[in-house]
């Protein structure tokens, strides 16, 4: 009984750090959004005009001896993005291009070896080159939090963060949509405030829409 205690009580202290330090960043993202709303609708500073959404689905596999990657986990991911263009524009030629910031709302559903969910938060930096209008490559990375229901070996918090980097490709279908086509660089891991920290060193392949 008092181990289970002792467990518990270990447990929501590791809670409770973790929100702890995730809450300047949350509250953070929270004030810039809300000063974002508000320059929106002033009408100043952000121009959402060339602003996308977009959903992407795809599969994702960890790599056993990867780093320091234990364990073959698999997952079908569902992306939920809003892309948000900072500078258009830039640069001339091959080269021509816009930068933007991708928020995204990722859940990934782990199909093995447990049957669970990991969902995450992801602010990440990207690049799209424009200088064909039906073939647009780009590059990105970033990262963010991602809390973990499944359980997995070796994984030893609940909170984690992860980065990640890619590359891409957006095809003009329509007028409306794009059709997106991704390869990433994925890893998962506790940062070490919690033992183990095995971390998951993956690679995804995405594919979806914009609208």
């Amino acid at each position: 009984m008092a181990m289970h205690q002792t467990r518990q009580s270990g447990s929501e202290h590791s809670v409770r750090q973790a929100t702890t330090r995730l809450l300047p960043s949350v509250l953070f993202l929270l004030g810039c959004i809300l000063i974002s709303a508000a320059e929106a609708e002033a009408g100043i500073l952000l121009d959402t005009t060339n602003d996308s959404y977009s959903v992407l689905t795809g599969y994702g596999q960890s790599f056993p001896g990867w780093g320091m990657t234990t364990q073959r986990v698999e997952t079908i991911d569902l992306v939920f993005r809003h892309n948000h263009h900072i500078f258009d524009n830039l640069g001339s030629g091959w080269y021509q291009g816009f930068h933007s910031i991708l928020m995204e709302l990722p859940i990934h559903f782990v199909v093995s070896p447990d049957d669970s969910v990991m969902i995450g938060l992801n602010f990440l930096a990207a690049y799209t080159f424009t200088a064909n209008d039906k073939w647009q490559p780009y590059i990105f990375g970033g990262g963010g939090p991602v809390y973990s229901f499944a359980d997995i070996p070796g994984m030893g918090a609940e909170w984690n963060g992860n980065y990640q980097f890619g590359i891409g490709v957006e095809h003009a279908v329509s007028e409306d949509h794009n059709l997106l086509f991704e390869f990433r660089y994925h890893h998962i891991s506790n940062g070490g405030h919690e033992e183990p920290n095995e971390p998951l060193n993956s690679c995804k392949m995405l594919m979806g829409i914009t609208f």
